[in-house]
This record gives structure tokens, sequence and C-alpha cells, in this order.
């Protein structure tokens, strides 16, 4: 292997690619970052068995080759070169990297010894916006579950329902839902959360497209050069349709910001009850307010105005209720429930294909 590549390109790469390179694994293999020369092109790859993330970037290459390199070292060693052409060339299994007044020998392992990429050969296919996908996921994805015990809870849901694209997540104490238009292809996938995080940072340009081929077994996303391969998750998904009611006992509107603000203040006196407050509505004063409380220290009550209907109150995890509140891509909300063991809906007024649930804590 003998080429030369720019740093820009060549770093970018490895910081997309070698995060997927574990260095906690039994097999010292999935620590390195697979490089080959394919269609004139230089190819990074790297897995851990369940996520597979391989990036194409421009070379002027002299002569082909292949050799798996420790990702983090070589990851770290080119984010440090200044800018510029970067020369690569590879003398059995060491590879040689030279720019301006820099010359480093990395010792290499042979790529027989690399895992075979996975390939999906006669999958379905479908494309989404990348702007629109991402966005959904960033909405969605931190709800999932990382409690391995139960591993369906640990991915995204990602189903066609009648004429919408369902993202979903859950970890049983919050379920995020994020509803996009559907190619009216039928789509149930399972995917896993971490796979996910992974793809949102390969999402950049809002008008890309990301092309989605999958299987029974795995899914392939692919945006711009840059392909990310993933184990499906198996098991049935929980049906979380019946927790989202159609009508509510109480619910209020507000501004999202007041809404925000009053549960952060709230949330500083509820560090030792595990973040427990006790959210009110007052139908008779057009408030809510949030009441938090620290033996130790004191307590706190925070009020906003609200156009509210149905008075009554609920218990909750201040931290879940925020996150929910940062999801929504709205300046108001409407915080809506039936009773103090039912779930708590958040959602826009003007909008209903983002929903957050929380469920309540026993008050």
């Amino acid at each position: 292997m003998d080429l030369q590549v720019t740093q820009e390109n060549l770093s970018k790469a490895l910081g997309i690619v070698a995060r997927v390179a574990s260095g906690r694994s039994t097999l010292p293999i999935l620590s390195n970052v697979l490089l080959k020369i394919t269609d004139n092109r230089l190819s990074l790859s790297a897995t851990n068995l369940d996520i597979a993330i391989t990036e194409l970037i421009g070379a002027k290459v002299k002569k082909e080759g292949s050799l798996t390199i420790p990702a983090r070292l070589l990851q770290d060693f080119v984010a440090n070169l200044p800018k510029g052409t970067i020369t690569i060339k590879q003398t059995d299994q060491k590879l040689r990297i030279t720019a301006h007044n820099y010359d480093a020998t990395i010792n290499g392992v042979t790529a027989e010894e690399f895992p075979v990429m996975p390939t999906i050969e006669n999958g379905s296919s479908w494309t989404i916006a990348a702007g629109e996908f991402k966005q959904a996921l960033q909405q969605v994805v931190f709800a999932a579950s990382s409690d391995e015990s139960r591993p369906v809870l640990t991915g995204v849901y990602i189903h066609s329902q009648d004429d919408k694209l369902c993202v979903v997540a859950t970890d049983s104490y919050r379920l995020a839902q994020k509803l996009l238009p559907s190619n009216s292809q039928k789509i149930s996938l399972l995917v896993p959360s971490s796979a996910l995080q992974d793809l949102l940072r390969i999402l950049d340009g809002d008008d890309e497209t990301v092309e989605v081929t999958h299987d029974d077994q795995q899914v392939l996303f692919k945006v711009g050069s840059t392909e990310l391969l993933a184990r499906l998750i198996e098991g049935k998904y929980p049906d979380y349709q019946k927790l989202l009611p159609s009508k509510f006992a109480h619910q209020a509107a507000l501004s999202k910001e007041e809404l925000v603000m009053i549960t952060k203040v709230s949330s500083l006196f509820a560090r030792e009850t595990a973040g427990s407050i006790t959210v009110t509505l007052d139908e008779a004063s057009s408030a809510i307010s949030i009441r938090s409380v620290a033996s130790q220290v004191g307590e706190n009550t925070a009020t906003a105005e609200a156009k509210v209907d149905g008075s009554g109150d609920i218990t909750l995890n201040s931290r879940y209720l925020l996150d929910g509140l940062q999801a929504i891509k709205s300046d108001s909300v409407k915080f809506c429930f039936n009773g103090k063991l039912e779930p708590v809906v958040l959602s826009a007024p003007d909008n209903d294909d983002y929903l957050h649930i929380v469920m309540p804590l026993k008050s």
C-alpha cells in the first residue's frame, strides 16, 4: 500500500470509524482499524461484531494493499498532524506515515485476521431525508434503556404504522415517539441505540439522504461515503400503544421555557429524594406549580402561568421531565395526565408528531 491523502479527510474518517473499535474486547484485532484500497480510494473499517462502520475517502494511490492498525493510536497521531498531505506506505506488517516534519512507523496486523465485514444480500431498501431522520433520533434515542438484562429496551423500534414511520424508545420509566412520513413500505426494525448514536455522529448535512437496507438480522445505513451496519436486536417490542391515552382529565398549556425553568429550580431541592417533584395544575388560578422538599436544606415551590383544564397533581422524576421538555421542538408545551398513577404525556400544542411519556412516582 502506497498512497497520499489529506490530513483533514483522514482525521475526519478516523473520528467516525475508530469510535467503534473496542479496546475492551477479548479479541485484540477488534481494537484495530482496517485500511485497504477500494476502487482507487482508501477504505477504513472498524467493528465490534455488533456494529461495523466503513468510510471511503479520496486518495492518490500508487500501490494497493491492506493492513490493520491500532485505531486509537492512529486516530490520535493523525489528529495531531498539521493540515496538508500525508503519505502512507506499507512494508510487510508495518505502516509508515509521513507528513511535513513528522515521520512514524506503526506496527500492524495482517488484514486476513480482521473479521469479515458482513453484507446484506437480499434485503429491503428505502430512503429518508438525513435532516429529518437526525432530528427524530435526537428526540428519541436518549429514552432507550442501558440495562442489558432487558435487551429489547436497549433498542429503538422503527416501524411503519398506517401512513407513518414510527421511531420509538423506552426504558420503562419514560417513552419517546416520533412520527415521520412513511414510504408505504412495511418496516419493523429493532436497532441497538448504540448504533444509532454512532449514526447521529455521521449525519451532518440536512440535504443528504440516508439509504436504509435491512433483512431479518441486520440493518445497513448508508450516508454519502459512510456505511454503518448493525445487528438487529431479537425479541418482541412491548405494546407501547396502550400507554397512549386519547383523552385527559388534567391538562395545561404553557411556555416550554417557563416550565423548564421552574422544573430546573425545583430539581435543586429534589436531589436527596432522587429527583422527586410534585407538579400541581390549578384551574382556578390558571397556574402550574412544582414543589420539592429537601429535609436537610428546605423546600421550594415555583409557579408559572398556564392555560389549565382540570386541576390535579402528580409526582415525577425531575430529570425525566426535563429530558422530555428539551426534546420538544416548540416554544410551547402541553402537559397532560389522567391520574396520579397514570403517565404524563408531553407534546407540542400545534402538532402531535412527537410525544414524550413520563411515568409517575408513587407519592
